[in-house]
């Protein structure tokens, strides 16, 4: 599996920084498997920061099945109620459950609250 990150600068080697935001699945680092989306967002990154260029880093996971066994992965396959829930609880700070190492789902749009 391809996935890409979109930034105003490289990032070759993921870590989790601290973020005083809250974003739909919570704090940790945001990938896509659409490349356009991650370009999208490098523009948006570059424009916000007035940065000089946008990037997309790009990873690749070799065996999802080696991951399912090791990690603990929550997939939203579908913009369904759970993942509304899930989404609305980490937006808006108030999400106690358990905690992910990796969470698979559609993006929302801000017109989703």
């Amino acid at each position: 599996m391809i996935l890409y990150h979109g930034s105003d600068v490289i990032v070759e080697r993921p870590r989790l920084l601290q973020q005083q935001r809250t974003l739909d699945f919570g704090p940790g680092f945001y990938t896509t498997t659409n490349e356009e989306q991650a370009v999208s967002f490098a523009k948006k990154m570059q424009d916000r920061r007035g940065s000089a260029r946008g990037y997309v880093s790009v990873y690749e996971i070799a065996d999802m099945t080696v991951l399912r066994q090791m990690l603990n992965i929550l997939e939203f396959p579908v913009p369904d109620e759970a993942w509304l829930d899930f989404v609305f609880a980490n937006r808006s700070g108030t999400y106690t459950g358990p905690e992910h190492d990796i969470i698979f789902g559609p993006v929302a749009n801000d017109t989703m609250m």
